[in-house]
Parts: structure tokens; sequence; C-alpha cells
């Protein structure tokens, strides 16, 4: 009698394996046999049919009509459009690529029919996302291999067309901001924020610039601000700073309680989608050791819990 753990067992699974021997050989005719060659001398062709498209991969008949497409070809691309595309976030030992990459239908420049072929979109870590900028209607161009046969894989990949560069950019100075913005500075350093108020129109100007933009009288009156105050226009930043915590991030011009200027500060401590016109904010300062004659002791300005100023309000300093 068969023991419980013999019923129990899986049954025996071999291996199989199909294989042609030398590989699986066939003719390709006159139709294929033409892109193939094209392709091993570095250029992509489709041929026209009799109602004027241009099939990319070519074939041998018209697949809306059926009827014989004609003998002439046509280079087209080699760049191409990404019709639609399929994100491959592990590739399995068969792929074309050992990292994360894309299958893409790319529609080459004069034709009207798209190829399948990989996009490759650069190094990613195995199980990651498709990248934001993977988007139908990119721009690609095929990388070709140093090395061609005549088969669809004489291109190694699709890449996508250069559209930005990052230049190493670096620039050292030495500022020197006068009488105004030196006091003003001292003042940050104490933790205080400081402007100066115009004797013709009384309003408090920060940071003090020593004169007054709307008179251009000089100011010399010192007043000390509270470190809270209003948004009253701000933008949404989604190229990396080193001073924001993170990307997206605001930018916001901030109206001191008492001042008749605004200031540029970064915003953060919610979402940059919930930041708005005529919220209450406050300053969030840096450990008090970490303080130097510089406004980064401000880290940004955080929302406060009190209700938002009406429009009417903040109008006239945007």
């Amino acid at each position: 009698m068969p023991s419980e753990a013999t019923e129990a067992a899986e049954p025996a699974a071999p291996n199989h394996v199909l294989e042609f021997p030398g590989g699986y050989t066939r003719s390709v005719g006159p139709v294929i046999g033409r892109f193939l060659s094209e392709l091993r001398d570095g250029r992509l062709v489709g041929v026209r049919t009799r109602e004027g498209r241009v099939l990319v991969p070519p074939t041998e008949y018209d697949p809306d009509t059926g009827e014989d497409v004609t003998a002439e070809f046509v280079e087209v691309g080699p760049a191409g459009t990404v019709t639609t595309w399929s994100w491959v976030a592990r590739p399995g030992r068969t792929h074309p690529l050992d990292r994360p990459f894309a299958w893409a239908l790319i529609r080459p420049d004069g034709a009207d029919t798209a190829l399948l072929h990989a996009l490759d979109l650069g190094v990613f870590e195995v199980g990651a996302e498709a990248p934001r900028f993977l988007k139908t209607g990119m721009r690609v161009r095929p990388k070709w291999r140093a090395e061609r046969t005549g088969a669809i894989g004489d291109i190694e990949c699709f890449r996508p067309e250069v559209t930005m560069i990052g230049a190493p950019s670096r620039l050292e100075y030495r500022l020197k901001g006068g009488r105004a913005m030196d006091r003003f500075l001292e003042g940050v350093s104490e933790g205080r924020l400081i402007g100066h108020r115009c004797d013709v129109c009384g309003q408090v100007i920060v940071p003090m610039k020593g004169l007054c933009p709307r008179d251009g009288v000089p100011t010399t009156e010192e007043v000390e601000l509270p470190d809270t105050g209003t948004v009253t226009t701000y933008a949404v930043n989604n190229l990396p700073d080193p001073r924001a915590p993170e990307v997206p991030f605001v930018s916001a011009y901030i109206l001191l309680d008492g001042a008749g200027l605004t200031m540029l500060a970064l915003v953060a401590g919610l979402p940059a989608d919930q930041v708005r016109m005529g919220m209450r904010v406050r300053a969030a300062w840096r450990p008090r050791e970490e303080w130097g004659r510089t406004m980064a002791n401000i880290k940004w300005f955080e929302p406060l819990d009190e209700p938002d100023v009406p429009f009417d309000a903040i109008k006239d300093y945007l």
C-alpha cells in the first residue's frame, strides 16, 4: 500500500526543451528581405501600399485591403514617436535588456504604422516603477549595434531623444550688502526681523534697503516685525533645490505682519498642492547653534492654525 507521503507527493514534471539545431530557418521573400538588408546597413525602410500608406515593418500585403503592396520602398525615421508602451519592471532571462525597460510601439517618422521594440530609459533598480517622463508621444531614436546581421535585433533598443542637458555650473562671489542689509542680517543672526519705516508713506520695508522703493527717500527708522505673515502668491517648483525639503516644493512671497513689502521664502510643512493665497504662516528657524548672518537661519515658513486672510486684504501686494 502506498504511504500517505507518497500520495501527497507532487507528480513528476520533467523539463522539456524544444530546439531547432542551428536555429529555425525560413525564407523571407523580397519585401521582408529588403527590410532586413536595410537594417543590416543601418537604415529603416517601409513599403508603400496602393493606397499610399507606408508600412513599417513592411508586409507583403495591405492589412486593410488584402492587396499586394507596391514595389516602392521608403526610407523612414530613424527617429520616431512612441504610440503606446508597457513597462517591464523585472526583466526576464530572455529579455533584450537586463534592467527595467519598456516595450513600446514606435512609429518612425514618415511611416503610418508602428513597430514593436525595447525602449531603454536608463538605469533603474529591478522592480522600479515606470519613470514619470515615459509618455505616449515621446520622441525616440534607435541605438544600432556595431555588428549587424540583418535582423530586428540590429537595433539594440530605442532611446529618448535628448531634450535637456545638465551642465555643471558654479559661481563664487562676495557680495557686500551695504549698511542697511548688514544691519538686517545682524538682526537675523539674533533671531529678529528688522525693517525700515518710510517717513513719507509709512510702509515698513523688509528686508530693509536704506530707501523707500515707492518714494525714493532714505529710511532710517527701525521696526522689528514678528516672524508670522501671509502668503500672497506662490509657485510650485518641480526641479530639485538643496534648500527645499522635497520635490515638488513651494516658493512664495510672504507679507510679514506689519510689513509693506513681501519677501521671498520657501513654504513647507504641508503638501505643495495645499498651499494657497492668503494662508497664514510662521518662520521655521533652524537650531540656535546653526545661526549666522544669513537668511538661511530660516529654513522655510510653515502653516499656522489660523483662518486665511481674505483676498481683498492682500491683493495690493501681489
